[in-house]
């Protein structure tokens, strides 16, 4: 048995199947927990003779279980100031099902608010392959504000949302991107990133933002849903129109109140072209790098350093080139972090990017050692071998996230299937040994799902099944979770904290809903946790542990999508008529019939339906599995 110093467990959990990562013991039955930490690691007959009087004594029943999922890159403080006011279409199989969602909060949502969906979806991960047409919109949504986001590449927006952000056909081009427009000149409502994001994001901040009060609680909506899917931390990259310290209010507050479920690491992400230097030189001097707690914790600068090194990923546009100012501009941010000993991340999609970058990094690094400093590239799709040795040779990281399982049918359709292969080149990273974690990206490309980046690591499928990895550039299962549990712990100078269930470490852990280290691949996805623990604490708990769990107030306001619909795959357990509930689900069932998205739950339920209920939703949906 492991043990760690302390008194008697506050909790234990036994009769599990613990898979520790810790390689000196790599399985054990039962844990014990006291004051945050695991204070005792070991079999069953070795932790229960531990418990005292107000020990909680939970029976895990025989299930697996992991240490909790850790996110190098997730937008979370953003994202929870928004998440309660976006219909989430992550993991919705059918463009039908998506605008039932679409018309049934449309004809909930008062005016002025809008109704938006705001990435985490891909139209390939639809059976119709497609996207909504503006005329679709306008039929469901004639009065009501409708913005629809669509990875990097483009929105949509109905009439009425036209008319709220005031686009004519007298309205300029933006810079980077287009507003499509018809032969009169006039707005179509389609706008494109080309290839920059700019005018997507700036056009929907434009939109009611939520009051301080349902900001908190909408935070803590997003950290729920988030631990019903095992996640126990993250990396915050910061991100656009998200300034500190003033977008950080919301977070802080919760921070102090010690109402965090997820531990949190944050970078500060410059807002400013040209005034890149400034904020940093600021930044370092009002700010301390690590400054907080093991909940709440400053992790450096980035995922923007400058503008000009900006490479955003859309592979439906050619690579844009990045300016001749790039590496002068770049050096003077990166020489203020490296004389504050501050680490940074970097997005790069490109490896033409990451090559420059590098040039500049050896650079500053002949005059101030960056031996150290936990600096990594974000993303890394189409990087060399040649970057990632001298990525490795400086010390630095790559952190990956499963963007190309959004836009790895872009990919191929521009660079070809063999150039796929290794976008980003996950296996080979870790073969050299560079330090390498994995992430979303969430919440505005990919979806915030820890189990579809999971699943895309394991098979090399995109969402919509197109395997784009051969078996070489796949990972085991167990790799793949080392890739979101320790491995993310350099990310954040965390490391031997947590990451593993180790005598010592932070008592994060989750009880998924199946083994996922036996069930079959395609299950991997659909996963979500029965039981999650962050500091000793149980923040979420579902199925057989449903009596530990500590439901929050509902999500404020009382039309937010987040009451009908909750986050991924939440038309699933949307609120309804019995018949509404079953169709939400079998259009999983359909999908999966189709060989297109696979659900068991969705396909069980089926079974339960009358088969005239059958065919007339999956008739809607131009589909024959009813006949089957």
């Amino acid at each position: 048995m492991s043990t760690h110093a302390g008194n008697t467990p506050d909790l234990i959990l036994h009769r599990g199947r613990f898979t520790t990562l810790d390689r000196s013991r790599p399985e054990a039955t039962a844990v014990a927990i006291r004051e945050g930490v695991f204070s005792a690691v070991g079999d069953d007959a070795e932790i229960l003779p531990l418990a005292g009087n107000a020990t909680k004594v939970i029976d895990l029943q025989g299930r697996r279980v992991l240490p909790g999922l850790i996110d190098n890159h997730l937008h979370i403080i953003r994202g929870g100031l928004n998440f309660n006011m976006e219909l989430r279409w992550d993991g919705v199989p059918s463009l039908a099902v998506a605008m039932e969602m679409l018309k049934r909060q449309v004809a909930i949502t008062p005016a002025p608010q809008w109704v938006r969906v705001v990435g985490g979806f891909t139209e390939h991960q639809f059976a119709e392959k497609r996207l909504p047409t503006i005329e679709e919109l306008n039929a469901v949504a004639p009065d009501t504000p409708v913005f629809i986001l669509h990875l990097y590449d483009r929105a949509l927006l109905n009439a009425a949302a036209l008319r709220v952000v005031g686009y004519t056909k007298d309205t300029p081009e933006p810079p980077g991107g287009e507003i499509v427009r018809d032969s009169a000149g006039n707005p179509t409502g389609l706008l494109l990133a080309k290839p920059n994001a700019g005018i997507l994001y700036a056009t929907l901040a434009k939109g009611p933002k939520l009051p301080l009060e349902y900001q908190i609680n909408s935070t803590r909506h997003f950290m729920r849903e988030l631990n019903r899917l095992g996640v126990t931390g993250a990396i915050d990259a910061g991100g656009g129109f998200q300034n500190y310290p003033e977008d950080y209010e919301v977070i802080q507050k919760l921070s102090d109140e010690g109402l965090l479920t997820i531990r949190l690491a944050y970078n500060l992400f410059t807002q400013k072209p040209k005034g890149e230097k400034e904020d940093f030189l600021n930044w370092t001097r009002t700010s301390k790098y690590k400054q907080g707690d093991d909940y709440f914790r400053h992790n450096g600068a980035g995922e923007m350093l400058v503008f000009s090194a900006a490479d955003f990923e859309d592979f439906r546009q050619p690579r844009p080139d990045m300016s001749a100012e790039m590496e002068g501009e770049l050096e003077e941010v990166v020489r203020v972090l490296a004389e504050n000993r501050w680490p940074w991340r970097m997005h790069a999609t490109y490896d033409e990017t990451i090559s420059r970058a590098l040039d500049v990094f050896e650079k500053i690094n002949r005059d101030i050692p960056l031996a150290g400093l936990n600096w990594f590239f974000d993303h890394a799709e189409t990087i060399s071998e040649r970057s990632i040795d001298r990525i490795a040779a400086l010390g630095g990281g790559i952190a990956v996230q499963h963007r190309m399982a959004y836009q790895g049918e872009y990919f191929v359709e521009r660079y070809g299937a063999a150039a796929a292969e290794a976008t980003p080149p996950v296996a080979r990273m870790l073969e050299k040994g560079v330090k390498t974690s994995a992430g979303t990206d969430a919440t505005r490309v990919a979806s915030y799902n820890p189990w579809v980046a999971l699943a895309w690591l394991v098979t090399g499928k995109t969402l919509a099944g197109l395997r784009i990895y051969p078996q070489r550039n796949c990972l085991d299962r167990e790799t793949a979770l080392r890739m979101w549990t320790e491995n993310v712990t350099w990310f954040s100078n965390e490391e031997g904290k947590k990451g593993r269930i180790q005598a010592g470490q932070l008592a994060d852990l989750i009880v998924p809903d199946r083994d996922y280290l036996s069930c079959p691949e395609s299950d991997i996805a659909d996963t979500t946790a029965v039981l999650t623990v962050v500091g000793g604490k149980i923040v979420y708990a579902a199925g057989p542990f449903a009596d530990h769990d500590a439901p929050i107030a509902p999500a404020m306001p009382d039309w937010s999508p987040v009451r009908a619909y909750g986050g991924y795959a939440g038309w699933g357990a949307a609120q309804g008529t019995p018949l509404q509930r079953s169709q939400n689900a079998l259009a999983c069932g359909c999908a999966s019939a189709c060989g297109v998205h696979g659900h068991a739950h969705a396909r069980a339920w089926a079974k339960s339906v009358p088969a005239s209920d059958l065919k007339s939703f999956w008739g809607a949906l131009g589909c024959s599995c009813w006949a089957v």
